[in-house]
């Protein structure tokens, strides 16, 4: 963290106003902040979280300051936690209306519940219900006016990418949206927006002893030409660090003399990325600090807790000269196993997979999204006032969070299930034939009791990966232009990488051309605790995110972006005009581990799937109960759930 000294503070610009903030004595209230009768206490909630939150006017993506788990989504969930909602709760008043079906979540595995229910009954009534402020889920759109044009970024999920092929119903799913990602690549993207510009390496002073950004590294990116050398000569690096990362990128050495290409996949297996960098291959503690963040952006943790084996299947150096045989392996990532043999198309909208979203919610609620196709709908205003008419077939409910769900007779004679949730107008129950909870697994076993304990034991263990994404806004990227950097990697820095915005043209929507305009830039940090078991970094994250206020948040976007970028004349005080922190303390769904969960563990027996199985007419959906954090396992898992629900009509 940066220190608070006061000439340091003016010459950041914190005393600056911009769109970001705004102060309310230390009380946190949300958009549709909930009455303390209704959100009751939560013990484990520290002061700091938080006296800063986001403006609240306007349509929810176009609210800055602390977003993603924003200021009221998440009190009443972690007073439900902490068992004291119900105490201080108000009785629940009844809703007249029966559903025929209630999601839980408004991401996108909710919304493809709702749609695939909808298409097997088209005259079923439908509620969704939500905490947070907007509809996606993790799939949140950051939408801006910056010199009077429309700038988007993704608050969360980013893309369409995964290391599988889509299944037949993901697939279909998309093509039943008018999503074609090849085609859309292919007449979108724009690349040309930066030609000349290329990746850099930002070396901070606290871990390499010099600020320092290097121009022309390693971007990562599949089809990149790195001169090592010349790179390496521009660092602050000691020289006998630059020669351990000169031989981890580009020597060509059998560590594993003697042994087949499944032996040593089994050993790579076993062995962190770590401790194969140094204990194997050879670095130092300053090479180990420049590789230790490589990791974080695909896992949300460091090399100590990631397998040489899945690194291998990404593409990461120092495996050049073992020679293995491409294909995965049996103790191999489900996340990287894919990657050695071909996954997904991809597609980067302007803003994130919550173009999916927008989509899912025209086709259930048409007056909500107008438009028609896929185009149109990034530009399109979404007009929240028609997500929950009384009188449409699907209603979406957001800034409402569910604190207990049942089945009604029981789970093994089901007469329907009843609900209870929380909003600012109070508490209150609603019944519906089905159920299908689409929100975050781990909370699950907290609003449903009738749970088997060996259920709510599985689905604790769905420990989801903290992340923060950000959208800053600055006047015009001309410091970028004059070091022609597009991307830079930040191996010991706050944030580990600042990206400017993807160029994008579609439809109407276009990117900039000028680096005398404004433009987003994209930070990513996801904070761990290197040396514990993955879990509990995973929840060291999630516990720093929750004590880390907007104002914190702020000064350090401030003090690297002015580090990195001083050179090239950029002033922090005077070039940021608005900040948007995606802060989420549950964020990608956990996937398994082979450092950490045995991999010999039968299918039927692997927590994800224990955690998923229904309980009377209640289906569980979302990409927890895939484990693995990408949309087709949202997707898929929405289509699992309602096929279910269907097969018990």
């Amino acid at each position: 963290m940066v220190s608070k000294d006061k000439p340091r503070e003016r010459k950041l610009g914190m005393d600056r106003t911009i769109d970001r903030r705004d102060f309310l004595n230390g009380v946190a209230m949300g958009a549709a902040g909930l009455s303390a009768a209704v959100m009751g206490g939560c013990a484990h909630m520290p002061a700091a979280t938080d006296a800063v939150i986001g403006t609240n006017t306007g349509d929810p993506p176009t609210r800055t300051g602390l977003r993603g788990s924003h200021a009221g989504a998440f009190e009443t969930a972690h007073s439900v936690r902490d068992g004291t909602f119900f105490p201080t709760a108000e009785m629940p008043r009844d809703m007249d209306r029966v559903y025929d079906l209630i999601v839980v979540g408004a991401g996108i595995s909710g919304l493809s519940a709702a749609y695939f229910y909808r298409m097997a009954k088209p005259n079923a009534r439908i509620l969704i219900l939500d905490n947070h402020d907007d509809f996606g889920g993790h799939a949140k759109r950051n939408e801006f006016m910056l010199g009077g044009r429309l700038h988007l970024l993704n608050g969360g999920t980013e893309l369409i990418d995964s290391p599988r092929v889509y299944s037949a119903a993901a697939a279909d799913l998309l093509k039943q949206l008018g999503i074609e990602p090849v085609p859309l690549a292919n007449s979108s993207e724009k690349e040309d927006v930066y030609a000349g510009l290329g990746p850099g390496t930002f070396f901070d002073k606290e871990t390499f002893g010099a600020d320092k950004l290097v121009i022309g590294g390693p971007g990562r990116e599949d089809d990149e030409v790195v001169d090592w050398p010349a790179y390496l000569a521009q660092t602050p690096l000691p020289e006998s660090t630059k020669q351990e990362i000169l031989r981890i990128e580009t020597a060509r050495v059998d560590h594993f003399p003697g042994l087949t290409s499944a032996e040593k996949k089994d050993q790579l297996s076993r062995t962190s990325y770590s401790d194969y960098l140094s204990k194997i291959a050879g670095a130092g503690p300053v090479a180990m600090a420049y590789y230790q963040k490589i990791t974080h952006d695909e896992w949300g943790v460091g090399i100590d807790a990631e397998p040489a084996l899945d690194c291998w299947g990404f593409g990461f150096p120092g495996f050049q000269g073992l020679n293995l045989d491409p294909g995965p392996a049996p103790r191999m990532g489900n996340t990287a196993a894919g990657y050695v043999d071909g996954g997904s198309p991809v597609f980067h909208f302007p803003d994130g997979n919550a173009t999916i979203a927008r989509l899912l919610v025209r086709q259930l609620i048409p007056t909500a999204m107008p438009g028609r196709g896929v185009e149109d709908v990034v530009t399109a205003h979404a007009n929240y006032a028609e997500l929950d008419r009384d009188d449409a077939p699907v209603r979406i409910r957001l800034s409402s969070t569910v604190v207990a769900v049942r089945n009604m007779g029981g789970a093994a004679q089901s007469l329907g299930v009843e609900l209870v949730y929380a909003n600012a107008d109070g508490v209150f129950r609603v019944r519906a034939n089905n159920c299908v909870l689409a929100g975050w697994n781990m909370m699950i076993p907290y609003i449903c009791s009738e749970l088997p304990p060996a259920q709510k034991e599985a689905l604790s263990q769905l420990v989801k990966v903290p992340l923060v994404y950000t959208s800053v806004a600055i006047s015009n990227w001309r410091s970028f232009k004059t070091l022609g950097v597009r991307k830079i990697l930040c191996p010991g820095a706050y944030f580990s990488s600042v990206q400017l915005n993807w160029p994008m043209d579609l439809g109407t929507y276009k990117s900039v051309r000028s680096p005398d305009e404004p433009i987003l830039l994209f930070l990513v940090r996801t904070p761990c605790m290197p040396g514990l078991p993955c879990r509990d970094q995973h929840r060291a994250g999630r516990f720093e995110l929750l004590t880390t206020s907007f104002e914190d948040f702020e000064r350090n976007i401030r003090d690297q972006l002015g580090r990195m970028l001083s050179d090239a004349g950029f002033d922090p005080a005077r070039e940021i005009t608005a900040i948007t922190v995606n802060r989420w303390p549950h964020g990608y769904a956990y996937e398994y581990n082979p450092l950490f969960d045995d991999f010999d563990t039968p299918t039927d027996q692997l927590p994800h799937v224990i955690g998923r199985k229904p309980v009377g007419r209640i289906a569980i959906a979302n990409s927890d109960s895939g484990a693995a954090a990408y949309t087709d396992s949202a997707i898929d898992q929405a289509r699992r759930a309602v096929d279910e629900i269907l097969a018990m009509d």
